[in-house]
């Protein structure tokens, strides 16, 4: 995206007369179009960590006007010459673009922070499409082999336009079946997948929980949970002070929790149902506790399969 977006500014005048500013400003597009995901760093300390912030303040407003800024100012130390205002807009444009296409698909991002802390996940694009990547592949060839990056890119840009709408008329038409198939439904989350015509369905209904998936158009429920409050009581609160635990909840809209006891230790789990995959749900947080609820270990993060929960569970530190 951020060299399409570089393409794109060679329609501005002052980019394609300037070679300094032309050369700064397709850094700084690539450079806008990737930082706000600078926190993905945060992976190597813990998934905590990583779950709790990553698309939080890196995409929020204040973060959306400062990046373009530190950027255009560290790039006009390397290019004296290059016109600050056209390099600043195409910083800003590649960020702002990034953030905006965050908030299309279901993991989503905090972009309205400071003021709202809410996710906002519009479920319409996949976080890896391969048709917006193959429309912005196709445009970085015909440019390689000698087209015109300007109309090359507008038509790109146009095309992922077009493309946004089809998508958006999929999720509203489904979200209209959804509810008239279904009784009561409170709230719909719908996680497009890499094939253009499936989607993947959490649904929240007033006694309920449905799972299921949708193919051209056909709903099809996999699995009914009956829907429960969590219990106000000792062992939820002790286990709610857990960091692993408490990043999975600052970030999962919709989950169910199972309790066990064994012979020296009781597990809370909670499950996240966005995310259903061959009969497993893999994007979990488990803590165990002691019988005087201390915690003895925890973990989130995705883990596809019992065998392998159970192996991080016995390797982490006691």
């Amino acid at each position: 995206m951020g060299i399409a977006l570089g393409g794109l500014a060679t329609l501005d005048p002052t980019v394609s007369s300037h070679l300094d500013t032309k050369e700064a400003v397709m850094i700084g597009a690539i450079a806008g179009s990737l930082i706000p995901d600078i926190d993905t760093i945060l992976k190597l300390r813990n998934n905590a960590k990583y779950i709790r912030n990553h698309r939080g303040i890196t995409h929020s407003i204040p973060a959306v006007l400062l990046w373009p800024l530190l950027i255009t100012f560290i790039l006009h130390l390397l290019f004296r010459d290059a016109h600050l205002f056209d390099l600043w807009m195409w910083t800003f444009i590649g960020v702002i673009i990034h953030v905006f296409v965050d908030i299309f698909n279901a993991y989503g991002t905090q972009a309205f922070r400071p003021f709202s802390q809410k996710w906002v996940a519009l479920g319409i694009i996949n976080t890896f499409d391969p048709y917006f990547f193959t429309i912005h592949i196709i445009g970085i060839i015909i440019w390689a082999i000698g087209g015109s990056p300007g109309p090359t890119f507008i038509t790109v840009f146009g095309v992922i336009i077009v493309y946004y709408f089809i998508r958006i008329a999929m999720n509203l038409n489904l979200r209209h079946k959804i509810k008239k198939q279904l009784p009561n439904v409170e709230k719909i989350i719908i996680s497009p997948t890499m094939r253009f015509n499936r989607w993947h369905l959490a649904i929240i209904a007033k006694n309920h929980f449905y799972v299921g998936n949708a193919t051209n158009g056909e709903i099809k429920v996999h699995d009914v949970f009956e829907r429960m409050e969590e219990p106000s009581s000792a062992l939820m609160e002790a286990a709610k002070q857990d960091e692993n635990l408490s990043a999975f909840l600052s970030f999962s809209p919709v989950y169910r929790f199972e309790t066990a006891e064994y012979s020296d230790h009781i597990e809370v789990r909670f499950i996240d149902l966005r995310y259903r995959s061959k009969g497993y749900y893999p994007f979990v947080a488990v803590v165990q506790l002691d019988f005087d609820l201390n915690i003895i270990c925890s973990y989130t993060g995705w883990i596809f399969s019992e065998k392998k929960l159970r192996k991080k569970l016995d390797y982490l530190p006691n």
